[in-house]
């Protein structure tokens, strides 16, 4: 009878220790505006401990503008395209899931010219190109379709324009391009939307009450995702 416990306590601490050396936690590459670094930390909590959030470096910068796509700040499609040209090659760089947004940063238009930041055509070509380089390394991929303004309130900005209908634009270029390549999307713009016309805190940016609920959808969005993934493998 002994021997027998030992043997099964033997076995129970071996089955511990194995669980424990294979555990992974499910890992994320986030990259995207600085709305994504504002429902950053909630998402985080949302997640839970079986998830970890990679980013690209740079808060303490990021944060002391939001306005400028600096640090860790994804920016414009431009800029995430020539960020990920070299990301592409740290073999550290292997996500179980990369999350992308951009778009508010494309549709920036000078106040006195009125040029866009990135052409329409610019756009597709870059998320295109996005695209290939994410899949040639066969990570998954998730976008977060980019969240709308209020004209009214985004005009007390005096350092650019931004329109709403070139955000819907845009958002619709993407998703002509994603759902071609079958890239599953977060419509962060409608949810974001029916929060209300007292969801921001200035021209473009959430409360903390909005930031909360981003973060739980895109959660719940990425959790419902992981367990159909698990499904389909099975």
């Amino acid at each position: 009878m002994k021997r027998i416990l030992k043997m099964v306590t033997a076995a129970a601490c071996l089955a511990a220790l194995t669980s424990f050396v294979n555990y992974k936690p499910f890992r994320l590459f986030v990259l995207g505006d600085s709305i994504s670094l504002q429902y950053g930390t909630d998402l985080s909590r949302f997640l839970g401990d079986g998830y970890t959030i990679e980013r690209k470096t740079g808060d303490s910068v990021a944060f002391k503008n939001l306005d400028i796509p600096v640090g860790s700040n994804g920016g414009d499609s431009r800029m995430v395209l020539k960020y990920l040209k070299s990301k592409v090659n740290d073999p550290s760089f292997n996500p179980d899931l990369f999350v992308l947004n951009c778009g508010l940063h494309d549709v920036k238009k000078d106040p006195t010219t009125g040029k866009v930041a990135v052409e329409e055509a610019d756009y597709r070509s870059n998320l295109e190109q996005i695209y290939k380089l994410i899949s040639q390394k066969k990570i998954p991929m998730m976008w977060v379709r980019t969240t709308g303004i209020i004209d009214s309130i985004h005009r007390r900005n005096k350092g650019f324009n931004r329109f709403n209908k070139d955000i819907k634009l845009y958002n619709q270029i993407a998703d002509e391009v994603f759902i071609a390549h079958q890239v599953p999307e977060i419509d962060l713009f409608t949810f974001t939307e029916a929060q209300g016309d007292n969801r921001f805190v200035d021209h473009a940016h959430y409360t903390p009450e909005v930031r909360k609920l981003q973060a739980a959808y895109i959660a719940g969005s990425i959790r419902l995702w992981k367990q159909t993934l698990n499904f389909k493998t099975k």
